[in-house]
């Protein structure tokens, strides 16, 4: 399926001895491939469900699929979290982008890390929570959502945007979650004083599908490849989108 559309902008918008350390190092790093190769011990994390930190921030935590996924609550983005071996038996899940989002204790005492507690705050369990795999919608119903993401661009752009995706009916959901966290992260760049300059050569915003997710950023083209055969961690994050503009030496 291969959707393009074309959007007008209105208006701007502590330390061991140094064998006992290797030891150590060696059998952390080998702890974390075996939970990144089985895509996390779920044993070691809280139920699945609503939880609310100390913070004030709330969110769902549901690792009923393969990989635990996470989303803060009015945040239309999916986290996708990958486990790696913290000391005192800890585990640490990150997103793509190497961003802490969880610590969780072998007890399942859980603190989660935003900007607003960059130092982590502790969370409870509040009750059940929605389910958080991908959604999946109809080539009319994917045209209007790519609409009403265009607008929302066309508040924050001078000239015109163009979007496109071409993928089959097995990557749809990854497509979707593609467009509307890629959308978000040009908004969000957009409104900082000191980042916006980046989006200055943005002409097109094109998601594809591949073997494995990437996020480029070149010639004016945001391309964004959604890999199925990875599951749900098939498609990059926001902050990965971020990173690619950022990086990008047309900036």
């Amino acid at each position: 399926m291969a959707i393009a559309l074309a959007a007008a902008v209105l208006s701007l918008l502590s330390i061991p001895a140094e064998a006992e350390a290797q030891t150590h190092g060696n059998a952390q790093a080998e702890q974390s491939q075996a939970l990144r190769d089985r895509g996390g011990p779920t044993r070691t994390l809280p139920p699945t469900g609503r939880y609310v930190a100390d913070s004030g921030e709330a969110f769902v935590l549901d690792h009923s699929g393969q990989r635990p996924l996470l989303r803060f609550d009015r945040r239309d983005e999916t986290w996708v979290l990958r486990p790696a071996a913290a000391p005192r038996g800890d585990v640490i899940y990150r997103n793509d982008a190497g961003d802490q989002l969880l610590r969780v204790t072998p007890g399942g005492g859980i603190t989660v890390y935003t900007p607003r507690a960059p130092g982590g705050s502790p969370a409870s369990f509040a009750g059940p929570g929605q389910s958080l795999t991908p959604p999946t919608l109809g080539p009319a119903q994917l045209f209007q959502l790519m609409a009403q993401r265009s607008a929302m661009l066309s508040q924050a752009m001078d000239r015109l945007i163009e979007i496109n995706i071409d993928t089959d009916g097995q990557a749809e959901g990854l497509a979707v979650e593609a467009l509307i966290l890629s959308t978000d992260a040009v908004l969000r760049i957009a409104r900082s004083p000191t980042a916006r300059s980046t989006l200055d050569r943005l002409r097109s915003i094109t998601i594809v599908e591949g073997q494995r997710a990437s996020v480029t950023y070149a010639r004016g083209n945001l391309r964004i490849v959604v890999a199925p055969v990875q599951g749900v961690a098939g498609r990059p994050s926001s902050a990965r989108v971020i990173e690619a503009f950022l990086a990008s030496p047309e900036r």
